[in-house]
């Protein structure tokens, strides 16, 4: 069997000619479907592309709390306890003031 005898074989189309051919209508509204699918996408994906706020920024947002949690948030967000900080952590030492605790903070920060 050749090829034109395998192209007498097959049906005719059942669309007409102007629907089978993209026109600039159909192009306009697969523009337009894919802007609303990427604007979609834009929002969906918006709150896992954005910045993490600095180190310092989370440190200093601490401030105001009771001072064994406050060691402990400063514990979490370095990853490591500063060492200033350990006594008054484990109960050996009283309390730093707000000061004490962001200065010991953001010197672990720099590092």
């Amino acid at each position: 069997m050749t090829r034109d005898d395998l192209l007498e074989q097959l049906n005719p189309p059942r669309l007409p000619l102007d629907m089978a051919v993209l026109g600039w209508r159909e192009i306009l509204a697969l523009v337009g479907i894919g802007i609303l699918a990427g604007l979609l996408a834009a929002l969906v994906l918006r709150p896992l592309m954005g910045r993490r706020p600095s180190r310092r920024a989370r440190i200093l947002a601490t401030r105001g709390m009771p001072p064994q949690d406050r060691i402990l948030a400063v514990a979490r967000i370095l990853g490591r306890l500063p060492d200033p900080l350990r006594p008054a952590a484990y109960g050996a030492a009283p309390a730093p003031d707000d000061d004490a605790i962001t200065r010991a903070a953001l010197r672990r920060a720099r590092r």
